[in-house]
């Protein structure tokens, strides 16, 4: 069954094209990571200053091979220290937004990890 790993980001309102650039510097950086399904970056469209990066794993186990893996700790080196959870500092699943540049230091200033799997929906007309 599919797992939802969410990690809210929350960045100084100057900060989230920042956010956005090192997470592209680093797209694909998970792709061949076994149970790895895919993931997206999610920029609020309001006032808020709290991004999404929602990934989507075939099991909680595929999701904690990542975690504890030394791609994963190679690519959140930077985000050591900061206030986030065991899902890999601002980066979450996906990558560091530090984009692996070393004194970069992180753009968040705080991050939570939130945990769902699919419990209903639609595919929608498209498919």
């Amino acid at each position: 069954m599919t797992v939802i790993k969410i990690n809210a980001i929350t960045v100084p309102a100057d900060s989230g094209d920042e956010l956005a650039r090192r997470f592209g510097a680093r797209a694909g950086a998970v792709d061949d990571q076994d149970g790895f399904e895919g993931f997206e970056l999610l920029k609020p469209t309001d006032e808020r200053t709290t991004w999404l990066v929602v990934t989507r794993w075939r099991d909680e186990e595929a999701f904690d091979a990542w975690v504890t893996s030394p791609a994963f700790a190679h690519g959140h080196r930077s985000a050591v220290g900061s206030t986030s959870s065991a899902a890999g500092g601002e980066g979450g699943p996906e990558g560091s937004p530090s984009g692996g540049h070393h004194g970069a230091g992180p753009v968040g200033v705080h991050s939570e990890l939130w945990s769902y799997e699919i419990a209903g929906g639609s595919a929608g007309g498209d498919s």
